[in-house]
């Protein structure tokens, strides 16, 4: 599914258009953000793909929702 990445006041956070859902990134597999989980203050978590660390925001990725998130 497209992703938006993008950072607010408050943090990071994820707009997926095609369920009109934004929420913040409560949590990250890792501290450069890519090529790892991140989860969605909703329960979700998501695949994001391997990218550069130094990767301007907001950016739209493919991402993938893991079966065993809760919606």
């Amino acid at each position: 599914m497209k992703v938006m990445i993008r950072s607010t006041p408050k943090g990071l956070s994820a707009y997926v258009a095609k369920k009109d859902l934004e929420e913040p990134i409560v949590e990250c597999e890792h501290e450069a953000l890519w090529g790892g989980w991140v989860k969605l203050k909703n329960g979700w978590i998501l695949e994001l793909p391997e990218m550069e660390a130094d990767t301007k925001l907001p950016i739209t990725v493919e991402a993938r929702r893991r079966p065993e998130s809760v919606s």
